[in-house]
């Protein structure tokens, strides 16, 4: 028999992620006297060590901050550099693009891609910004601080936990196939033995990225962007191939935005504005706010679930873009009117939904909180495992893969071009009713974000379930088409059974999916009527909730 995980109450304080030592890691600031901010920019400095695949220094990150007042959010995600035009893929790739990979939103032409991994993949990297900036406005401990544990990690070694060991022997695999000089220092910085993955329960050390975080801490992320580290990060992308360049690393700064919502059956969940996806779990939720989902059968809820998630992604990827670039219709989107001509669109039967015309109408996720009420929700990717593959000489760390998520098609708002940021697939979750937090929350998983923020909602929201409850509970998956995936947990019982069965007979191609990452990765913790809080972590991962 298998027994869940039990929710974490805690008086002060709490931090959740998906590894057990960056969970640690911010606890331990919280005990040094640092707030929220301070948890959550230690949890995240230390992620890109103990568990690099999903995210790394040269990653991106988006954060919301309740400071005890009101929301803040902050897209921290960079923008492509400015040789990146799409003449210059298309001459790099014989003009025809890369073959889609299936894993990012975005209209494509013709078939043709943006390339997944190699330099053309590669964005400026936002997170070291993100850090400085968050911690700028909101930390109360010295930022270089927060970088204790992230550093004795990569210089001291830590015991490589099962899921990360497991992703990255998959990486180990996927690198094989990559042929060209980007890629060979990747193979010295994450390989060992001579070209395999370290093992579960191994001890691995990167004493390069130590170096790189000390400079990182002692210039307040000045070093990456035009110090030492953006040289080595320039040079080398001269001698390899690259288009980034220095410039393109000087220029780059994080946005302050104002997060958006929608309501539902009292509740508000926030997401950022695009060019992120929250948008797509805001209009889900738009259309399920207008039903009764409590009145209808299992499979029903699914159903109405699966269909307004399809609506969601159909707008998202159709709108969605850099906003600095394009106009994004986010408030039409958003709008009541809009919500009920979209759900005017689910009928008894799987659909495929078109867009709508609003005019007319590899992740780390982790979230603290601290005594003072301050909350955060704080997600980190490189998007695909190990992002590029495409590791600086001698700074032990991974570039992201974010140019993947722009469209080739020259007519659509998120095609790729100079300095811009691409459709972005990680989303930080907050949730309040009536105004007042209930807490950070989120799911990490590329196209599985949205979906599993809808969920977890729905979950917390029509069934009742704390936040440990609502993050075991068997979850779906959709991609494209009718194809929908579920757990096999999902099938337990009869009543699971018989509402995958009725869910058939509607038009869905259900298959079960026995890899749990599939699923994606989350994190929550809601605040307690009485003061303290309630902390859930995912059981499909390696992490933990702690708190004090």
């Amino acid at each position: 028999m298998a027994y869940p995980r039990q929710p974490v109450f805690a008086p002060n304080g709490a931090v959740a992620t998906s590894q057990p030592l960056a969970a640690a890691a911010g606890l331990a600031v919280l005990r040094r006297g640092g707030n929220a901010v301070d948890a959550a920019l230690a949890t995240a400095i230390t992620l890109t060590v103990v568990q690099p695949g999903s995210n790394d220094i040269g990653g991106d990150l988006f954060a919301i901050v309740w400071d005890g007042q009101r929301l803040h959010g902050l897209n921290g995600s960079g923008r492509s550099p400015a040789a990146l035009t799409r003449d210059a893929v298309l001459a790099a790739t014989g003009g025809r693009g890369a073959e889609p990979t299936g894993a990012h939103g975005g209209a494509q032409a013709s078939g043709a891609a943006m390339p997944a991994r190699g330099w053309l993949s590669v964005t400026v990297p936002g997170a070291p910004a993100g850090w400085r900036d968050l911690h700028d406005r909101f930390g109360s401990l010295p930022f270089a601080d927060l970088f204790t544990d992230a550093i004795g990690y990569a210089e001291c070694g830590f015991p490589v936990s099962p899921n990360v060991a497991a992703g990255w022997a998959r990486a180990v695999g996927q690198h094989a196939e990559l042929v060209g000089q980007e890629y060979a220092e990747w193979g010295r910085v994450f390989t060992v033995d001579g070209g395999r993955a370290p093992r579960a329960g191994e001890r691995w050390r990167n004493p390069d990225a130590a170096g790189t975080l000390r400079r990182i801490a002692a210039s307040g992320s000045a070093a990456f962007y035009t110090g030492e580290i953006a040289e080595v990060l320039a040079g080398y992308a001269d001698r390899t191939g690259g288009l980034l360049s220095g410039a393109d690393l000087a220029k780059h700064e994080s946005s302050w935005v104002d997060p958006i919502r929608a309501t539902y059956r009292g509740h508000e969940l926030w997401e950022l504005p695009p060019n992120g996806q929250g948008v797509a779990a805001l209009l889900a939720l738009n259309i399920l706010d207008g039903v009764d989902l409590a009145a209808m059968s299992p499979a029903e809820q699914l159903h109405w679930q699966i269909e307004a998630t399809k609506i969601g992604f159909a707008d998202a990827h159709a709108y969605v873009a850099d906003p600095d670039r394009v106009t994004v219709p986010t408030a039409e989107l958003l709008t009541p009117e809009y919500a009920a001509t979209r759900r005017a669109l689910v009928t008894s039967s799987a659909g495929t939904p078109a867009p709508g015309d609003p005019a007319k109408g590899g992740t780390v996720y982790l979230c603290a909180t601290d005594a003072d009420g301050m909350m955060v929700s704080l997600i980190q990717s490189n998007y695909l495992g190990f992002g590029s593959y495409v590791v600086p000489s001698g700074l032990g760390f991974g570039l992201q893969n974010r140019a993947a998520g722009f469209s080739l098609d020259p007519a659509h708002p998120n095609v790729v071009a100079p300095g811009k940021r691409p459709f972005h697939t990680i989303i930080p979750g907050f949730l309040t009713r009536d105004g007042e937090p209930v807490g950070p929350f989120g799911v990490m998983g590329g196209h599985m974000q949205p979906q599993g923020h809808v969920q977890v909602v729905s979950s917390t929201v029509d069934a009742g379930l704390g936040p440990q409850a609502a993050l075991d509970r068997p979850r779906w998956y959709w991609h494209a088409g009718r194809s929908v995936l579920v757990e096999p947990a999902l099938l337990a019982d009869e009543a699971g059974r018989d509402a995958v069965e009725r869910l058939r007979s509607r038009g869905h191609e259900i298959a079960v999916e026995a890899e749990p990452s599939a699923f994606g990765y989350g994190q929550a913790i809601w605040r307690l009527p009485d003061g303290g809080y309630v902390a859930g972590s995912e059981p499909r991962a390696d992490g933990c909730a702690i708190g004090y």
